[in-house]
């Protein structure tokens, strides 16, 4: 029979996807807020700017390791809980760069700030088993997308306080509306009364941390070790050692960590595919854009905006996807998700084209990157709904968590190929060096090519066929609002 509604049930179900979405875009901005202080960063810690950089790379590791950890935590002890323990986790993150200039002190902040990433594949678990089925797609590719329009709305916002007030307070900020994500969540956000059994896999778990930390580690700090150092190659075979232990043990444990028989299904297996080039297109889209229009005028192409204005070149495309997001989920309902992803990174690939002929005007620039964003948006819709028609309820939360990693293993590989392009293809202008123009366009050119790469995988994905076998076509028929619990390994 169908579990019981949970007490702290809200009346109102809208109330409930909006409260996410906020955490999601919230935990998002913190990705990215940051990036504009970072030059800054040497001047006011005293720290080198290599060590300033981990104030991106760690949330980065963190955001990595803990997104299919706590997906699966969630999905054993309550996604509820375990997503204000993540905006918990946040507030402290918040409040220790807050408190303090030490650099060693802000990475550790940072690291937990990261962490709290795993509140969107949470969030979006809770939207499906609390959701009439008729509402589950349009919420989810809402909670989807806050990944992207918290990147496209930190960087404006990040610019505005710093150029504004001490630098500090953008912590306090972030740490003060952590603590009303919670207050909220507890409110009006119900616990799903859904449950996997089973253990906990701690060698599961440690073995993943270890595999996703040496890969991460090398692409993120290759390009400062170089590619052929000891430690950059040294990292990249541990991780792939790692990796086939640790596939082999979770093939043989009981419940294991990530379930890998479901996880080589065609539908999941090159879903998580697609959502690593996903990743890696859109993410060039935030990180040159910034960085092109501040280029200054002597390079011939630059438009030497300011921090501010360089920042709110991203806001149209935020704003985009807030849009979008809804049509997404028409597209899905109506032809499947694998057509909104595919059309999606169409549209990524158009966005790139436009971007690689426009890139002198500021106008254009915007144009390009808001193509770029309102694909983005379409496919990060797409991607869970994909992902939850091919597991299981139970698995909900650790399957959208592996889906999320990947986008974020797909933004480290090309924040590296990024800063390989801009940092070899460069000349003198005014005195100093920069990246050439050509720089950029190669940039836009391999993520175009990523975008087409998504495109190619999508279209071998199995057919939009009706879900009649699924556990998520079984609710749709029968018109239940809530998730039945089901056994382990169902």
């Amino acid at each position: 029979m169908t579990a019981p509604a949970p007490a702290d049930a809200p009346h109102h179900p809208r109330l409930a996807v909006g409260v996410l979405a906020f955490c999601g875009v919230v935990v998002a901005i913190m990705q990215t807020i940051v990036v504009p202080l970072l030059p800054h960063i040497p001047e006011l810690t005293g720290a080198t700017p290599a060590a300033a950089s981990w104030l991106v790379t760690v949330t980065l590791l963190t955001g990595a390791v803990f997104t299919p950890v706590l997906g699966r935590v969630g999905d054993m002890y309550g996604k509820r809980r375990v997503l204000v323990a993540a905006l918990g986790v946040l507030v402290v993150g918040s409040v220790l760069c807050a408190v303090s200039s030490h650099i060693g002190v802000l990475i550790a902040g940072r690291a937990l700030q990261g962490a709290a990433i795993a509140v969107i594949p949470l969030g979006i678990s809770i939207l499906r088993d609390e959701l009439p089925p008729e509402r589950v797609l349009s919420a989810v590719a809402l909670m989807s997308s806050t990944m992207g329009i918290g990147a496209a709305v930190g960087l404006p916002l990040a610019a505005v306080v710093i150029e504004n007030f001490e630098w500090h307070t953008m912590f306090w900020v972030s740490g003060a509306i952590g603590l009303l994500d919670i207050v909220l969540v507890l409110r009006c956000v119900p616990e799903s009364p859904l449950r996997s059994r089973g253990r906990f896999d701690v060698l599961g778990t440690l073995g993943l941390t270890a595999a996703l930390v040496c890969l991460l580690l090398s692409v993120t700090q290759g390009g400062g070790w170089g590619w052929t150092s000891a430690r950059t190659l040294g990292l990249l075979a541990a991780s792939v050692v790692i990796a086939l232990v640790w596939g082999a043990y979770e093939l043989r444990v009981r419940t294991p960590m990530v379930d890998l028989r479901v996880s080589a299904r065609p539908a999941v297996l090159l879903t998580n595919v697609a959502a690593l080039l996903i990743g890696f297109a859109f993410y060039a889209n935030s990180l040159v854009t910034a960085q092109m229009v501040q280029e200054p005028k002597a390079t011939g192409y630059g438009l030497g905006a300011s921090l501010v204005v360089s920042g709110l070149c991203l806001l149209p495309g935020g704003v985009a996807m807030v849009l979008l997001s809804p049509l997404s989920a028409r597209i899905s309902a109506a032809r499947g998700p694998r057509t909104s992803l595919a059309l999606a990174a169409g549209i990524i690939a158009v966005g790139y084209v436009v971007r690689y002929f426009t890139s002198h005007s500021l106008w254009t620039i915007i144009a390009g990157a808001t193509v770029v964003a309102a694909g983005t948006a379409i496919a990060y819709s797409a991607l869970p709904a994909l992902v939850m028609r091919a597991v299981p309820v139970g698995e909900t939360g650790a399957a959208n968590g592996l889906n999320t990693l990947m986008r974020s293993i797909g933004q480290a590989f090309c924040s590296a190929a990024v800063a390989a392009v801009l940092a070899n293809m460069t000349f003198v202008a005014a005195g100093r060096p920069a990246p050439t123009l050509g720089a950029y366009q190669l940039v836009f050119l391999i993520a175009g090519g990523a975008a087409l790469l998504a495109l190619a995988v999508t279209l071998c994905l199995p057919g939009n066929r009706a879900d009649a076998g699924t556990v998520e076509g079984k609710r749709r028929r029968s018109g239940r609002t809530r998730a039945m619990p089901i056994q382990e390994g169902a």
